[in-house]
């Protein structure tokens, strides 16, 4: 809850200069015609403003090209959450448009090497969720895990806020909707089937995942998690994303089944490998991004109508390997350009700019209070605040007043914080109990407690200063 604010505001960052960035060389980048053009990356209409004649056709492309370029940056700042450092991220934001832009050009520019090839991706499974997975992954690598996370192992965390996620799960689910059925370009002439069938095969598909990551759940856990609901979900949706215009509702519901599971198994599969992923974007947008694209070349028929897959079929269809063999190549392609692209881009960032990850101080008392100046009656950040102290930061935080008070509850409140303070040989344990959970989240690790208490006590009423750190002045929580 500490971070909710920065994560939001780092989606504002995206589209703001995201958006810029695109205008200024990115649809340049990917689309733009010259003599210049050539297989690799588009060359002219840089900060477009095409005249009369094509502005149509340029506007709209335009308009739809920047929402996926803005999700592919989006993608990476779920998996980096809670320890980027903010400013480094700006940079990031800014900078990464080349990251998906010049394999947009590969995928729907006319002169892409891809597209030329007859690879099939009609909403971005491929060019927008394979490359933020595969840059999510370089990056939550790179910035490391959260401090503390894989002390007690490698467990999920509890969610911080599990009703805003199922929130922002029914914007994207009905957000897809028209993101899918968009990508038809259009419902003159036929295009209006492709798009009555993206609908169904796309709410099919999210049925299949749904029903697969609740079955999951309830077999691993006894009870339904909600971040496996959540993403099994999404995975489904993203894995029908490639081929949403030409999968039947049978083959979409198959597709989202496998998705879901895809995403609910592969996020404790990155934690073994102490991949640190809060949001589960690898897997829920790259590994189902390659298993949206694998998919097309099993099961796609070839459609007659709009010339999609270019005369190919899928292999279960009889068309043979070619269309398996060039998804497949395509997803190499774009594995491979977006993790060198995003590992150079951060580590000039983080080398000759700025850190890109949070001091230590920043990261226990979160984003939302060091960088926003956003303060919470949060028992957690009082506590790591007492412990770290802030004057030798530097940081003046008298002007700075509570988010979110329920008024009527401040007093309450605080005379509960009064009763813990007078009951002096339960204190530390009246903390814990606020500030503890299974998973340490809110425990300052051991080696930020206060050092060396010399004298020796009796071992069945020492508290370990690695799990509780009694706070010097109670009283102060109350201006908390």
């Amino acid at each position: 809850m500490k971070n909710e604010t920065n994560i939001m505001v780092k989606n504002v960052v995206d589209v703001v200069l995201g958006g810029f960035t695109y205008w200024l060389f990115g649809y340049a980048l990917s689309f733009g015609e010259s003599e210049w053009t050539n297989a690799f990356c588009g060359w002219g209409s840089f900060a477009i403003n095409p005249g009369e004649d094509e502005m149509g056709r340029v506007y709209t492309t335009f308009f739809f090209q920047l929402s996926f370029a803005t999700t592919a940056t989006t993608i990476v700042s779920g998996a980096i959450a809670e320890r980027f450092n903010f400013v480094a991220y700006v940079f990031f934001s800014a900078v990464n448009t080349v990251v998906y832009c010049v394999p947009a050009g590969w995928l729907w520019g006319s002169h892409g090497f891809l597209f030329k090839l007859g690879v099939v991706d009609i909403a971005g499974s491929c060019g927008v969720h394979l490359c933020g997975g595969a840059s999510a992954l370089v990056a939550s690598k790179l910035v490391g895990p959260r401090l503390g996370r894989y002390d007690e192992g490698e467990g999920s965390l509890p969610m911080g806020s599990p009703t805003n996620a199922i929130l922002g799960m029914f914007m994207l689910w009905w957000g897809w909707l028209g993101f899918n059925c968009g990508s038809t370009f259009g419902i003159n002439g036929d295009r209006w089937k492709y798009a009555a069938r993206t609908a169904v095969t796309t709410l099919q598909a999210s049925i299949g995942g749904g029903l697969a990551g609740m079955s999951m759940s309830w077999y691993k856990n006894h009870r339904l998690e909600i971040g496996d609901v959540v993403n099994s979900v999404l995975g489904a949706l993203v894995s029908i994303t490639a081929g949403c215009a030409l999968f039947t509702t049978w083959e979409a519901l198959i597709i989202g089944i496998v998705g879901g599971l895809i995403s609910v198994i592969g996020m404790p599969l990155f934690d073994k490998l102490h991949i640190d992923d809060p949001v589960g974007a690898t897997s829920v947008h790259g590994i189902c991004g390659i298993w949206a694209m694998i998919s097309i070349g099993l099961f796609v028929q070839a459609d007659s109508l709009l010339g999609f897959t270019s005369g190919y079929s899928g292999l279960l269809r009889g068309g043979g390997f070619y269309l398996l063999g060039i998804q497949s190549f395509a997803c190499f392609c774009i594995i491979v350009w977006s993790m060198i692209l995003t590992f150079i881009i951060l580590t000039v960032i983080d080398r000759f700019i700025v850190s890109i990850r949070m001091s230590e101080w920043e990261e226990l008392v979160g984003a939302d209070f060091a960088e926003h100046g956003i303060r919470r009656r949060n028992v957690g950040v009082s506590r790591a605040v007492s412990v770290l102290g802030l004057e030798h930061h530097g940081f003046d935080y008298s002007d700075i007043r509570p988010q979110g008070d329920n008024p009527c509850h401040v007093k309450v409140l605080g005379d509960m914080d009064m009763l813990n303070s007078r009951r002096g040989s339960t204190l530390s344990k009246a903390v814990g109990q606020v500030t503890k959970n299974n998973f340490r989240t809110a425990i300052i690790p051991s080696f930020l407690t206060t050092k060396g208490n010399k004298k020796k006590k009796d071992k069945k009423n020492q508290v370990s200063t690695t799990q509780v750190t009694p706070i010097d002045n109670p009283e102060s929580l109350l201006d908390w």
